[in-house]
């Protein structure tokens, strides 16, 4: 997908999880950190590419890590989500005053940019180091191209006029229960990590 793709998709993944509530801070979150930290991250995936739109900018990091990983690697994977979320709740001083809905638009931008990844033919590999790629190729990676574009906006379109009230038994319902249940493991893990 391209860096216009993925700014697209970021925003429109924004919108879609705090319309659908999918962690209650993301439901009490502030648009104004929710949405540009979600597209401060969405590129960051790519640093593992020097001819990405980040990697030609921030070269001195992106050759090392292309070397290191390669491309659609190590950053295209849930361990480097839940490193770079370990890393910072272990190395973060409590000094740093990063909202909680903020840190959530982080790793929504992030996550935003691999499933997006995973709509191409080349895929993600989510469990690296495991060579395994998950994908649903429905768009073809290509400058200018209208497919990518248009499913960008009708997801955003859809993320905005969604219902408000969504069953109980439904399955953003469902997907926002298990988050919610899966941040609750992380922190408490974290925080027992933290105190040994």
């Amino acid at each position: 997908m391209t860096a216009e793709g993925h700014l697209l998709f970021s925003i429109a993944c924004a919108v879609f999880a705090k319309n659908a509530e999918l962690t209650p801070v993301l439901a009490q979150g502030d648009w104004w950190h929710i949405v540009p930290s979600a597209i401060l991250t969405c590129l960051l995936p790519d640093i593992d590419h020097p001819k990405s739109f980040l990697g030609q900018r921030l070269s001195w990091i992106s050759k090392p890590v292309a070397r290191m990983c390669g491309h659609r690697g190590f950053t295209h994977s849930l361990f480097a989500v839940f490193a770079g979320l370990a890393l910072f709740y272990l190395k973060v001083p409590e000094s740093w005053v990063i909202p909680a809905d903020a840190l959530q638009g982080m790793v929504l931008g992030y996550l935003s940019h691999i499933l997006a990844d995973m709509l191409t033919p080349a895929g993600v590999p989510l469990l690296w180091p495991c060579r395994w790629r998950f994908r649903f190729p429905i768009v073809r990676p290509q400058k200018g191209n209208q497919l990518e574009r248009a499913l960008c906006m009708a997801l955003f379109g859809f993320a905005v006029w969604m219902p408000q009230s969504l069953p109980e038994n439904g399955a953003v319902r469902w997907s926002s229960q298990m988050i919610n249940s899966l941040q609750t493991t992380f922190n408490s893990f974290i925080t027992h990590q933290a105190e040994r």
